[in-house]
């Protein structure tokens, strides 16, 4: 979070989670028609409330409320590894093809992390 942050768009987290927005949408392209209503529908929508939580969260101040929409966030950043994981398990496809996506998911988690850690310290101090 270094420099000014006038808004959520200014999150490198945010960035970087919108990044992984368009790989998980690239990545269920190549899924299979039969999962249509299944991991195709939901990997997109877990991957979108990533972001989604960090916007609203950034919205409602920079407090407990904050680090509350933050938790929700990793929270679907944990829903989506499951998928990710259930894809190459399931033979959906292979693991070089998720391999992007987890770079970008794993980058997320450490920034969230540290995000959520900054937040609750700089409350505790308070």
């Amino acid at each position: 979070m270094a420099g000014q942050v006038r808004s959520y768009r200014d999150l490198t987290v945010w960035q970087h989670s919108m990044d992984l927005v368009e790989a998980v949408y690239a990545l269920t392209k190549s899924l299979p028609g039969s999962e249509r209503f299944g991991l195709v529908s939901q990997m997109p929508r877990a991957a979108v409330s990533v972001p989604a939580n960090i916007a609203e969260g950034h919205g409602s101040g920079q407090g407990r409320s904050f680090v509350r929409y933050l938790l929700i966030s990793r929270g679907s950043l944990m829903e989506l590894g499951t998928y990710l994981a259930l894809v190459v398990r399931l033979g959906l496809c292979r693991e070089e093809m998720v391999a992007d996506v987890k770079i970008r998911y794993d980058a997320v988690a450490r920034m969230l992390n540290a995000l959520i850690r900054s937040l609750r310290s700089r409350d505790s101090d308070s």
